[in-house]
């Protein structure tokens, strides 16, 4: 079941609409088509799956991370955008903002709350820009659906290679090494006269580079129920990897996992913001 980080919670109590969110983005694997399929059908659903997170002020935060560590460029690009929250608050922010994910139907969706945007289906470890940009961002643990440590480190070489002189790259990122496998969430919410059932776990066996992220979506009407079970992999690093693979391109600062404060990370908690300025 869907277990997922809450921007605001530890490691070990995830946020269930992070997990859907990112679970829409899931990168390559034997089952994506499935995964797509399954995000296809609730994609018009996604906004209400995420009703609890707070956008507004995560870009805010990422905001001032720019003001202080960038190069106070206004050209912004983010990865696994699904349908444009956060670009929408970029957006208003004066940013000139560019989105990619690999789902469609996410995308006409932030197509059409984000009409100043402009919007590319792709692979967040492929993708590449005519020009570059000062900032990038990937929310909500998504820079894991990455789906393995190679795949990983090609999306940290195309965000270096996208950036300009003094841009950065934001993420959120969870320690392996972290990861409670008795630790689950569950959510219900009624909208149109269906009821929705939400559920999530992370999974990490202890070795190996890849976690699983298992999850359990129902809606019920009063004549039908339909049920999605899935279960998929997402690259498992410990920050101290995650360190290695940057090192050689950006100049890193591990922050505290909190968008109201700039604070450094305790070493301890399981769940950090990465902010990494772009080497020459």
């Amino acid at each position: 079941m869907p277990t997922l980080f809450n921007p605001h919670q530890s490691f070990t109590s995830l946020s269930l609409k992070t997990a859907i969110k990112c679970a829409t983005l899931c990168r390559p694997t034997l089952n994506m088509q499935a995964t797509n399929a399954l995000y296809t059908d609730l994609s018009g659903y996604y906004d209400l799956m995420c009703c609890d997170i707070n956008y507004l002020q995560q870009s805010q935060g990422i905001i001032r991370l720019q003001q202080l560590f960038g190069n106070s460029g206004i050209k912004h690009l983010d990865l696994a955008c699904g349908t444009g929250p956060h670009i929408r608050h970029f957006l208003d922010a004066g940013f000139t903002s560019q989105g990619l994910d690999l789902n469609q139907p996410m995308l006409a969706l932030a197509q059409a709350r984000c009409p100043e945007a402009t919007f590319k289906l792709g692979d967040m470890c492929t993708f590449e820009l005519s020009q570059p940009v000062d900032l990038i961002t990937c929310f909500l643990y998504s820079i894991h659906y990455s789906g393995s440590v190679a795949q990983l480190s090609a999306c940290i070489k195309q965000a270096w290679q996208a950036l300009s002189a003094g841009g950065i790259f934001c993420f959120n990122a969870v320690d392996k090494d972290k990861i409670c496998n008795l630790s689950a969430v569950s959510h219900s919410t009624s909208y149109q006269d269906s009821r929705f059932d939400f559920a999530s776990a992370w999974y990490y066996s202890g070795n190996g580079e890849q976690q699983a992220l298992k999850l359990q979506i129902s809606k019920t009407t009063a004549s039908e129920h339909q049920y999605w079970q899935d279960e998929h992999p997402m690259v498992a690093v410990s920050f101290t990897q995650l360190q290695a693979l940057l090192a050689p391109y950006f100049e890193i600062h591990i922050l505290a996992h909190d968008y109201e404060r700039i604070q450094p990370w305790d070493q301890q908690a399981g769940n950090a913001l990465f902010v990494c300025i772009k080497r020459d």
